[in-house]
């Protein structure tokens, strides 16, 4: 049954309706009920006091959840069982972080024991590069790692790898290491990976479940020539590993399989950052004890997530107001707005996990649904993104925002005679903007502050743009993990809500297959026989005649 035809559903349909009476600027004078819309959890506090929502919005809600059995399916995921039914998997990105002392047993294996089998293996050889004992074939320590991958095996890594890179920590142990990544197959983006690296020196992870995906493997086979070109064939047996569950093919590559790092068909590309497709390369980069950090910090919003009841519990919350906002109130789009710089790739990353796991079209029964599924997510840190988009969001569309923060900057900075440190300009930004969106400026107000009548349409705010705003004390591993979590489970709890399978990712499929299509034509026509294009439209023909010509 499609829920909405529930009774929760329609009382919320009828609730949006008359929601539309109140303003924020209204709502935000009750104390009361701004103190109710706050939750925290081990440091992370979410001030969701400016939704468009009061108490009862809130109660309604969460019988929403409770009429989509949200409880039941975040039980059924964390138990493993398959509810990726499209692909008959399940879904247990949360092992992967989880304590050794837990059991989730599939089949009869404990997969948990299976992780923590793979991340011992991960120490083991990322200390060893680390410390020298492990060196390349000209015998240099191997400082360098381009990571090669695309999708999930990319995005999720190289969001953790910036928001650690100016951690005080973090950056002390990755001293004299770099860390690039290829996900491109544009030889531009080999260029720029590969700028400033010498092969002796230079350790390639290539990241393919499969070891089979297009690009990846054209990157990978460029990557074995540049260093085979300089250090002979022997350079791929000390100078490539690979993280896979296809050993054969990795073997057929040229890489021992003994050097290969495996991972489960229950880890979905985009929720694959804490699974061997982000820990080794981090760990190569960081250390394994960073790395560790980092898991700790998802696995706590993990238990939060599963113990924690629906009123108080983060991700559910922030699951719950998107459902609102998206599904009741009308607005598709959502901007993520982290006041942190080393949180740049956050958006992108989380671009993915949202809109990749929720932009169907179809319920798990594979009946349409009657309502839009899924956001689009962009982002900028803020201040950049106040001198870029901020002004549609003030005074064009209603975007909701997510805006977070941190009580501390990983590096502070006072500059002598300024009024202010500069991280506390920074958040006195981002304190103001979530009042900007929801009160705005009236016109009344404007003519108190004398401004001449025909520019008061252009200077007035309408306010009422609803946002979230998540406090921390500061970015670190730990805390990176629980951000990553913390939107990972607000992506399931939504396709929960809406019975779409958030697991699977058909619509990336077709494009493939006629790209395939389409390197056949350019390869036989490029070839010595010319090869005719045909069986394309007549719009993809002419196209193709002129690249060719």
């Amino acid at each position: 049954m499609s829920i909405a035809v529930t009774t929760a559903w329609n009382d919320l349909a009828i609730h949006a309706a008359t929601i539309k009476d109140t303003h924020l600027r209204d709502l935000l004078q009750d104390g009361k009920r701004c103190a109710a819309l706050t939750a925290e959890h081990d440091g992370v506090l979410l001030d969701f006091s400016r939704q468009n929502a009061t108490e009862g919005t809130l109660g309604l809600l969460l019988a929403l959840a409770k009429q989509a059995k949200l409880p039941e399916k975040l039980t059924a995921m964390a138990k493993g069982e398959k509810i990726n039914t499209t692909e008959n998997r399940s879904v247990l990105h949360i092992a992967l972080r989880a304590d050794a002392k837990t059991k989730i047993v599939i089949d009869g294996v404990d997969q948990v024991a299976e992780v923590h089998k793979v991340l011992k293996q991960i120490k083991g050889f990322s200390d060893k590069v680390r410390s020298g004992k492990w060196k390349g074939t000209t015998g240099k320590k191997l400082t360098d790692v381009v990571a090669i991958g695309i999708g999930g095996s990319y995005l999720g890594p190289e969001f953790v790898y910036e928001a650690l890179k100016t951690d005080p920590v973090a950056a002390k142990a990755a001293k004299g290491r770099r860390l690039r990544f290829l996900a491109n197959v544009d030889p531009i983006d080999v260029t720029r990976a590969l700028d400033g690296l010498e092969p002796a020196t230079t350790l390639v992870v290539v990241i393919s479940k499969t070891f089979t995906t297009a690009e990846t493997m054209l990157n990978a086979k460029t990557l074995r020539a540049w260093l085979v070109k300089k250090l002979g064939a022997k350079a791929v047996a000390k100078h490539m590993v690979a993280v896979s569950t296809n050993l054969t093919d990795v073997a057929a590559f040229g890489i021992d399989p003994k050097n290969a790092f495996g991972f489960w068909d229950w880890v979905g590309g985009r929720y694959s950052v804490c699974s061997a497709v982000g820990v080794v390369p981090l760990a190569l980069q960081y250390g394994f004890a960073v790395v560790e950090k980092f898991l700790a910090g998802a696995r706590s919003i993990d238990q939060h997530l599963l113990k924690a009841p629906l009123e108080k519990n983060l991700p559910v919350l922030m699951g719950l107001f998107g459902v609102w906002n998206s599904s009741f109130l009308g607005h598709h789009t959502r901007a993520l707005l982290p006041y942190c710089q080393a949180l740049l790739k956050l958006a992108p990353h989380i671009q993915q996990v949202d809109m990749e796991s929720n932009g169907k079209r179809v319920a798990l029964d594979g009946q349409t649904l009657s309502f839009a599924a899924g956001e689009i997510d962009f982002g900028e840190p803020g201040t950049n993104g106040q001198h870029s988009f901020y002004q549609l969001v003030h005074q064009g569309r209603t975007v909701p925002a997510d805006f977070i923060g941190f009580k501390n900057s990983q590096q502070p900075v006072m500059i002598k005679g300024e009024a202010v440190a500069n991280h506390d300009e920074l958040m006195a930004n981002f304190f103001a903007q979530p009042d900007a969106l929801a009160v705005g400026k009236t016109a009344g107000q404007l003519r108190l502050e004398n401004v001449p009548e025909a520019l008061i349409p252009h200077k007035e705010f309408p306010g009422n743009r609803p946002s979230n705003v998540l406090l921390l004390e500061v970015l670190n591993a730990y805390t990176t993990g629980q951000l990553l979590a913390l939107y990972e489970h607000r992506t399931a709890v939504q396709g929960f809500i809406w019975g779409i399978n958030s697991f699977d990712q058909w619509g990336v499929e077709l494009g493939k297959v006629l790209a395939k299509q389409v390197r056949t034509q350019l390869a036989g026509s490029r070839g010595k026989g010319k090869a005719k294009i045909v069986g394309f439209n007549p719009a993809t023909t002419a196209l193709l005649k002129r690249y060719l010509g």
